[in-house]
């Protein structure tokens, strides 16, 4: 446990309530490792109900549009569906006639396009909030999204009691819960990497970042659960835990060490040791003038930041793979026949939960290999490459049986998500104290903002573009997902070989101080 020091209390926030409140009944100052406790515990369950609110779309979406004639029927078990009018009824028995106007014939596109509508806004409003993030209080700042959030996701589901049919209405609304979701990931990022060094920062943001999956388990299971009620409260009970969890961050985050007066000295010595020993630095990279680590870094200052780039445009496309899941895999599932059956519009929802579960796993495999191997563009291609055979076959066997369709979509999700979960967690902390920054402390946001932003154009474009390709032909649609994902790899590609070139060097280096022959210098 290191030595904790009492210091002025950052200016610019206030220590919250619920912190007060515990030392009060504590009657002592909460130690450095319970604040960090506090601090996982809050933006775990803070950022797991923003996806339960993102989730609930996908589920509803059959709920919305059930029939969509040619929507999954090209794939070869199926086409004798095609000609049997008897079983085509049945298919609209189950799913119900469905919500004007996603209802029509052009229901699956009207749908895509509300799914493009909130992650193009969500995608613009994260380069402002990351910007912003940087220069506000992020506990204030995260509440007013959260509960922002919460307040349009119901106005969405208010349309089922209000009766309202009109596809603009759910447009706007929808754009709108977009920009405020953008609050989100910039926030809890940029408040977790001012509590957690870069030692096992993989590991525990791995782990950590189970709250994606979480949240898009508990989103499905909430909204599967009350579609029999009225697809309504699919989007109001979500909506209601999201802001009720912006008050629990309101009253207990705290954002960085110097707001509540812990820091532990020897972390910032370490870290500020390193930072000279890789740069050669000759004089203090601070001075005496403590105002250079209170400034916040620009947007283009940011996307200069080696590594900022190649991972953005890397995650531009492994999002659209996760998020074409996140939104259509429910839907994909109640319009397939698997076993020769079709699912419900609830049982495929809780079916395709275990997506989020193999992504979990996953997310924590990709920080703890990461941190091993010290290496983060290797770990994340190398998941990338493997997710191209995963979603080869569960395209082409996950019809065989439900037990087979959960396998596979077990392993995709793993494969899918790990080098997501990697990317806008462990890399966009570590690149927002990149020793290029020379201490600066506020860039945090700002790269998380740039690299998840750029990943949530790819998401936008993949199920916008799965809206109009999936009615035509779902084998397609695995195509262009096999394609983004093979790219998200090749991206990386000039970072994988620094990363190989640099364990080459390392391994010489350690066999020349084994034998007593120095090992020569390769420059990286």
């Amino acid at each position: 446990m290191g030595s904790q020091h009492e210091l002025p209390a950052d200016r610019s926030y206030s220590k919250p309530l619920g912190i007060r409140f515990l030392e009060y009944i504590k009657k002592a100052k909460l130690s450095y490792e319970s604040h960090q406790a506090i601090v996982l515990i809050v933006t775990f369950f803070a950022y797991a109900s923003y996806h339960a609110t993102r989730k609930t779309t996908s589920i509803v979406k059959s709920a919305l549009d059930p029939q969509s004639s040619d929507v999954g029927l090209k794939f070869p078990w199926r086409i004798t569906y095609l000609s049997a009018p008897a079983e085509s009824k049945g298919l609209s028995w189950v799913l119900g006639d469905g919500w004007a106007p996603f209802n029509g014939s052009d229901g699956t596109a009207l749908l895509g396009q509300l799914d493009v509508a909130f992650l193009s806004v969500y995608a613009l409003g994260m380069y402002f909030s990351g910007h912003m993030g940087d220069r506000m209080n992020l506990r204030i700042f995260l509440t007013v999204g959260m509960v922002g959030t919460g307040l349009f996701t119901s106005l969405f589901g208010a349309g089922y009691w209000a009766k309202i049919h009109s596809f603009y209405y759910y447009l706007i609304v929808q754009m709108i819960a977009g920009l405020f979701q953008s609050t989100g990931w910039p926030s809890v990022v940029a408040v977790v990497g001012k509590w957690f060094g870069k030692k096992k920062r993989g590991l525990i943001m791995g782990i950590w970042n189970a709250h994606t999956s979480v949240g898009n388990i508990t989103g499905s299971l909430i909204a599967s659960a009350l579609l029999s009620y009225g697809w309504g409260w699919s989007f109001v009970v979500p909506g209601l835990l999201i802001a009720f969890m912006g008050l629990v961050v309101f009253f207990f985050l705290p954002v960085s060490p110097e707001s509540v007066g812990a820091y532990r000295e020897e972390d910032e010595v370490d870290s500020l040791r390193k930072s000279e020993e890789e740069e050669g630095v000759t004089e203090p990279l601070l001075g005496s003038n403590t105002e250079l680590k209170e400034k916040a870094v620009g947007f283009i200052e940011a996307w200069k930041i080696p590594g900022v780039a190649p991972f953005a445009f890397c995650l531009f496309f492994a999002k659209l793979v996760a998020y074409t899941f996140l939104y259509w895999l429910p839907y994909y599932i109640s319009h397939t026949a698997i076993e020769g059956k079709y699912l419900s519009n609830e049982a495929a929802g809780n079916l395709s939960t275990f997506f989020d579960i193999g992504g979990v796993l996953g997310g924590i495999l990709a920080g703890h290999i990461s941190d091993r191997l010290d290496a983060r563009a290797i770990t994340a291609a190398t998941f990338m490459y493997c997710a191209i055979p995963a979603l080869y076959f569960y395209r082409s066997y996950g019809h065989v049986s439900v037990v087979m369709n959960v396998a596979l979509m077990f392993i995709c999700g793993m494969f899918v998500n790990g080098p997501y979960a990697l990317i806008t967690t462990a890399v966009s902390a570590d690149l927002g104290t990149h020793s290029s920054l020379k201490g600066s402390s506020k860039a945090l946001a700002t790269v998380t903002a740039i690299i998840d932003g750029t990943g949530s154009v790819g998401a936008a474009i993949g199920p916008l573009l799965t809206g109009y390709i999936s009615a035509e032909s779902w084998s397609a649609v695995f195509t262009m997902l096999m394609g983004a994902a093979l790219v998200a790899g090749l991206l990386l590609t000039r970072l994988v070989v620094a990363e190989v070139a640099a364990r080459i060097s390392e391994s010489r280096s350690q066999g020349g101080s084994q034998t007593g022959s120095e090992a020569p210098e390769l420059d990286v």
